[in-house]
């Protein structure tokens, strides 16, 4: 049975769409204006001043341009690297830093966890760090970007709270089977907990994707740069002449504008594409790993 909805309940259902429709548009039309402006023509984009609805005058030379670049493909390829090698290494490392912090029978579990927070608040700094990669003799490597960022405190947090929510009773008959400490979590524990990894590898892949400073910092070899760094210089440097070689001096700019959107769509879509398969388990996974304790 329906029930009737007064004046002031339908008054608060329409001011809600109302409020999300504006919230929506708002978010969504800066990725739409760099879509839009990606395939419009560079000399149409360049007197346009005002909104834009849609392309104007359809085209994709700038992703031609792009795609024909090979550092952009090196970019992808240096990132892809990052991202698969350095969120196994995360999630390997994390897990089990987690599941030894989740056992009441580790020695000194708590203080050594209260070490580790510290951490998230106070840290040696980058010149310290700096010297510290320069003495490991990992500058100029790609070790540089993954080791250093091996283990995120917060998502540590949020997987040792999600298996200290696990049954100890597993545990105790796993044990009782022969198993031990690697063989529990591997194949008790982590199959468990696939919300919290599903998040973790969001978390960490998205980090991993996004992360520029770092490559910039320890980097002097571009053939290891990421993507992300490659579209810095394009984007804050005006780094496009390799991108439009051949292009008659009149329409230089323009294309150069048109490259940068496309670019940006570029390097943004995979890591979209990538969360709807993980958006299922990314309010339960955080929710186990903060709530149970």
């Amino acid at each position: 049975m329906k029930m009737r909805q007064s004046i002031g309940e339908r008054l608060f259902d329409f001011s809600n769409v109302l409020f999300m429709s504006i919230l929506i548009l708002v978010t969504l039309y800066p990725f739409l204006y760099v879509l839009f402006s990606s395939v419009s023509d560079p000399g149409l984009l360049a007197k346009n001043t005002g909104v834009l609805y849609k392309p104007l005058g359809l085209t994709f030379k700038a992703y031609q341009l792009v795609f024909e670049n090979p550092m952009i493909m090196i970019g992808y390829v240096n990132t892809i690297f990052y991202v698969v090698v350095g969120t196994a290494i995360n999630i390997f490392l994390t897990s089990i830093g987690a599941y030894a912090l989740s056992r009441k029978n580790v020695m000194l579990s708590k203080p050594i966890m209260m070490m580790i927070i510290f951490t998230m608040f106070f840290s040696g700094g980058l010149i310290p760090t700096y010297l510290l990669i320069n003495e490991l003799g990992m500058m100029n490597t790609r070790w540089s970007l993954i080791i250093p960022n091996s283990i995120s405190v917060w998502n540590l947090i949020i997987m040792r709270t999600s298996f200290k929510g696990i049954p100890e009773s597993l545990e105790e008959s796993a044990k009782m089977d022969g198993a031990n400490d690697f063989t529990i979590l591997f194949r008790i524990i982590l199959p468990l907990s696939l919300p919290v990894i599903a998040v973790m590898i969001l978390f960490y892949g998205v980090g991993h994707w996004n992360s520029y400073f770092s490559a910039m910092i320890y980097l002097r070899d571009n053939s290891l740069w990421p993507l992300q760094l490659f579209l810095r210089e394009i984007l804050i440097t005006n780094s496009t002449e390799g991108f439009i070689t051949g292009v008659g001096g009149g329409d230089r700019y323009p294309i150069g504008e048109t490259v940068k959107y496309a670019t940006i769509i570029v390097a943004t879509l995979p890591i979209l594409f990538l969360y709807p398969f993980l958006q299922k388990y990314f309010v339960k996974g955080v929710m186990i790993g903060s709530i149970k304790e």
